[in-house]
Order: C-alpha cells, then structure tokens, then sequence
C-alpha cells in the first residue's frame, strides 16, 4: 500500500466510529469514509503534521454535513426511529467506555442533541479529543468548543442509562428474556421488566411495527408474546449489536427483527426492535460471514 492508503486503513476503525457515533447509520458512515478517502488521497501528504487529526477532522465534517440531510429525511420518517443496529465483536463489549457509547440507549439520546452538540460530544467524551483538534474539525474556536461540549455534557448526563450494568448481568438478562418469549411464559416475562419500560418498534414504513412507543410492563409483556403466537417460523439468537448483547430474530431463516436491550437497576427498562430492512443489510451481511 501506498502511504496515503496505509495511513487511511491504519486510521479506519476510529473514523467508522465517530461516523456512526454522530449518523446512527452503518451505511452512510460508510459512505462518509468513502468521501474521507476521497478527500485525503487528494491531499499531499508531506504538508500534513498530524494525519490522525486531519482524517478526523475530514470525516467529521462529513459526517455534520450529512446528518443535516439526515436530520431533514427523519422529519418525515414513517413512525419511530432507531439507529440502525451494528453487529459488534466482543472486544468491543470488553470496552466498557466505548460499547457504552454505542448502545442503542446512548444513541437514542445523542439524537436529541444538535448536529454541532452530538459531533463535539462525540469527538470530547467518546474519543477524549482535545478542544483545539475539536475545534479544527467542527470551525469553531475552542472557546465555543468547551462551551458547547458542557452543555452537550449536561444534556447527555440528565438521559443517559441510569446505571453502568455489567457484561455478564446483561447476557444473564438476555437469556432469561429469550426463554421466557420463546416459552411463551407471561410471568416470566413480566418478572424481567421494570414497571416503566419502554418498547420501540422501527419498520421504516416498510415492515409492521408498533407505531408509537409501547409503555408499561403489561402492555409490553402482552404486546411481545401476542406477536409471535400470531406466526410460525421464527427463532431466536443472541448476538452482539453496539456493544450489548442482542437478539437476532429469524422468520424461515430470513433476519427479520434485531431486537436491543436496555438494562437498569436488574430490570430491562427499554426493548428496541429494528425491523426496516434498509437498516438491517448491514448487519445481515456481517452475520452471513460469521456463519
């Protein structure tokens, strides 16, 4: 490879995930890396001091300038909307900081954070970036920069999971969900659930899926089982998706569902179930080279 090349590969991973941190999309980070590539096999490499810095700042302003665009589609989004899910290893999970970040919970609310908010949050919190490199890559002076990052901070801290949960306690969780769905045991299920959960269901438009958050650990209980007794053909398996355990639902053998958990105080509080197949490509294609 030439420098330009092993420069960009070396940096890669990192880029994908400020891309994805800030769209909540595997397929347009991947778009937005191509554009970076583009942009930095452009570049003369002999004038750059610092080439980690300057893909970061490439890739974040595509990425600003993308979600944007983003931003304007989700308006008119055909009920809820999740972040598409991301199959992810389990030294990712080991990362505490960064599959914390990841979680459909945590992007869940950086979606509630502006397009500047959510980039530095991202750049500040995730990937402990200093404030000048901040500044650089989002046009602004680092005065503004600390500015906006304790805001975005603060706004981050009143939502985010009450609770760190460990790995272990999340798949012990995980597992007793799946036996009590596939069993068809209400209590069971009921016995999992915090009183306020909440469960989303993410079709596009394209598949059934509950239109509006479900609320309530008997509404949710009875909502989830009523649904699979109403099919045949289906089956269940654990994966990890952003860094959490998850479960991959199968309707003959086709994914269907990726269904996220979120996990407080020993109880899931949030079930986040993604259902839209333009969200779910990714993810089928890293599941069908793990086979």
């Amino acid at each position: 490879m030439d420098a330009a090349t092993d420069t960009f590969v070396s940096h890669r991973n990192l880029l994908f995930t400020i891309a994805y941190e800030m769209l909540g999309s595997a397929a347009d980070a991947e778009d937005v890396l191509q554009e970076t590539w583009l942009k930095w096999s452009g570049v003369d490499q002999s004038v750059v001091e610092n080439h980690r810095a300057y893909l970061v700042r490439i890739v974040t302003r595509q990425a600003l300038s993308r979600l944007r665009t983003l931003s304007r589609r989700k308006e008119s989004y055909v009920g809820s909307w999740l972040p598409e899910p991301l199959l992810t290893t389990p030294d990712v999970a080991e990362d505490v900081e960064l599959a914390d970040s990841v979680s459909m919970a945590m992007m869940l609310v950086l979606e509630t954070l502006t397009p500047t908010e959510r980039a530095i949050f991202v750049l500040r919190e995730v990937f402990d970036l200093d404030y000048d490199e901040i500044a650089l890559a989002v046009d602004k002076n680092p005065a503004a920069v600390r500015q906006i990052a304790h805001r975005a901070r603060s706004h981050v801290a009143s939502r985010r999971p009450r609770a760190r949960v460990s790995a272990s306690a999340t798949r012990e969780a995980l597992s007793a969900f799946q036996r009590a769905v596939e069993s068809g045991d209400l209590q069971g299920l009921l016995d999992l659930l915090a009183p306020d959960v909440v469960f989303l269901g993410d079709g596009g438009g394209v598949k059934q899926a509950v239109p509006n958050p479900v609320l309530g650990s008997d509404k949710v209980a009875r909502m989830i089982l009523g649904g699979m007794l109403k099919v045949s053909g289906w089956t269940m398996e654990p994966a990890s998706a952003n860094g959490h355990p998850a479960l991959i639902v199968r309707f003959d053998g086709e994914l269907d569902t990726v269904i996220a958990l979120r996990i407080d105080n020993g109880l899931i509080s949030g079930l986040y179930a993604v259902r839209n197949p333009a969200k779910l490509s990714h993810m089928e294609q890293a599941t069908a080279l793990r086979r």
